[in-house]
């Protein structure tokens, strides 16, 4: 009696864990560890390794660990997304004009609410303006693993919902960094970038079947957009857009490059840069922070912008005629799933860095305002999903 037990006490969590959800716990995991850190007796230790200057760089501009990771790993994560993206468009759920309705739209209105509960909260302080966007994104891998915690409990088609609203949502967030955190621009760099994106487009263009001429073209891509003023790792995202998605022979580049990165951003990359990103030193700011006015916009907007931003388009979709709500879904478990949404992390951690580059105590708060504001998301969420009633069928008693 006590194994069976037991054994149903534990099979979510084995599902779980062979499952793709385990990308989301394995950056719960490092999240937690990095906070721990960032506040034992390890937080000098933990702090100078990404943060102190290295002895030797090849690449100047990147001189400690933290922008190697920041500014080069990441490139990496951004490649992937271009990646996913120009696959959903191609030949996945935003190829059909009727299908990519409801999650555009409530991919956009999921990012302007919680731009306006930030602007609304914070907005008053001039030096705040600048990390509006930073509650704008929805951590994938994190929600995910929410859900993957519940099991069937969350419809196939609400799942695949998130999925895509999740890829509009990040390239969202890259057009964002592009536009509003681009620094001075450096012309000559700029001109070499866009000189190597048409050699990339040459090559789709033509023909070019093998993988090598255009990973050195990316690597050559990113170096200058890194000495240009833009973000370099928006150099990620534009060369995936130039990756044939078929090739003359019938071969998908484009899924084969895809596939072979997945895995080492879901379980590398990302997990580094969470570790290495969500580090808050409460000691330093205090718990009382949370109620300045940075970390509750933040919180806010990923908290109640979100879930009222993708709920309420969703619902208004609905009624009017516009797009019909994920199929076999109740309206509880479309709640619960738009909350889930409120789980910036990655993203948002990404964006504050970016929004206060100068002011490391504002970063600091920054982190604070996406772990508390992703913490009550994922738990609100889950609760919602947990307790949500399914939609009663047709002919059921």
């Amino acid at each position: 009696m006590a194994e069976r037990i037991l054994s149903a006490a534990v099979r979510p969590f084995r599902a779980l864990f062979v499952s793709d959800a385990f990308a989301g716990v394995l950056l719960i995991a490092v999240a937690a560890l990095a906070i721990g850190l960032a506040n034992s007796p390890f937080a000098s230790t933990y702090f100078e390794v990404f943060h102190a200057r290295l002895a030797w760089s090849p690449i100047p501009k990147l001189y400690n660990l933290h922008l190697w990771i920041n500014d080069a790993l990441m490139a990496v994560f951004f490649f992937v997304i271009g990646l996913e993206v120009k696959r959903e468009v191609i030949a996945g759920n935003l190829a059909d004009p009727r299908q990519r309705r409801l999650p555009v739209l409530a991919a956009m209105a999921g990012m302007a609410a919680p731009a306006l509960v930030y602007f609304w909260v914070a907005g008053s302080e001039y030096s705040l303006q600048r990390g509006w966007a930073i509650p704008a994104a929805t951590d994938i891998a994190f929600a995910m693993g929410v859900i993957g915690l519940l099991g069937s409990r969350v419809p196939a088609a609400l799942r695949l919902f998130l999925l895509t609203v999740a890829v509009v949502d990040d390239l969202g967030a890259v057009i964002i960094i592009a536009v509003f955190y681009t620094a001075n621009i450096k012309l000559a760099w700029l001109l070499a970038a866009l000189g190597i994106v048409a050699v990339m487009i040459a090559f789709n263009r033509y023909g070019m079947r093998r993988i090598s001429p255009f990973i050195l073209a990316a690597l050559a891509l990113w170096y200058c957009v890194l000495n240009s003023g833009v973000h370099a790792t928006i150099a990620g995202v534009v060369a995936a857009l130039t990756i044939p998605m078929r090739t003359r022979d019938g071969h998908s580049m484009l899924e084969t490059m895809e596939h072979a990165l997945v895995g080492w951003n879901a379980y590398l990359v990302v997990p580094l840069f969470g570790f290495a990103n969500a580090g808050v030193a409460l000691g330093q700011i205090g718990l009382d922070a949370l109620f300045d006015p940075l970390p509750l916009a933040i919180a806010g907007g990923l908290v109640v912008g979100k879930q009222v931003g993708i709920f309420g388009s969703i619902v208004a979709a609905d009624k009017l005629g516009f797009a019909r709500r994920p199929e076999g879904a109740s309206w509880a478990q479309i709640w619960g799933t738009a909350v889930l949404c409120g789980i910036g992390f990655t993203m948002s951690l990404f964006i504050g860095a970016l929004a206060f580059p100068r002011d490391p105590l504002l970063v600091e708060e920054a982190k604070l305002g996406v772990l508390t504001g992703s913490l009550i998301s994922a738990i609100l969420g889950y609760l919602i999903l947990r307790f949500a009633r399914p939609l009663e069928q047709p002919g059921n008693a």
